[in-house]
């Protein structure tokens, strides 16, 4: 766990370089006139945010799958009833009972 959390700090600070390094490039091909360094510098900064936010999903996505086992642990017999309950109307809804005449 302690791995992941340092993978996904390291996700972050990378996400962040590359966001600044394209905000370097997209400068400095704004002040030359190349559009190429300028277009790259963008999708720099676009990759580099999108990396970031990737990172915070990830990071709420973990807490919810810890809310949940720890759910499972505390409370299994309720956990075992909504999981139940939850096929036998997904049963009922995808397996229509046919009407016999």
């Amino acid at each position: 766990m302690a791995d992941d959390k340092l993978k996904n700090i390291g996700a972050k600070l990378e996400g962040a370089a590359d966001e600044a390094k394209g905000r370097v490039k997209d400068a400095a091909g704004g002040l030359t006139g190349d559009l190429g360094l300028q277009a790259e510098g963008k999708y720099e900064q676009f990759s580099g945010m999108a990396q970031q936010e990737f990172a915070d999903l990830y990071e709420e996505g973990e807490g919810v799958v810890e809310k949940a086992v720890t759910f499972v642990r505390d409370k299994p017999l309720l956990s075992l009833g909504i999981v139940s309950f939850v096929g036998i109307l997904l049963g009922w809804l995808v397996f229509p009972r046919s009407k016999r005449s």
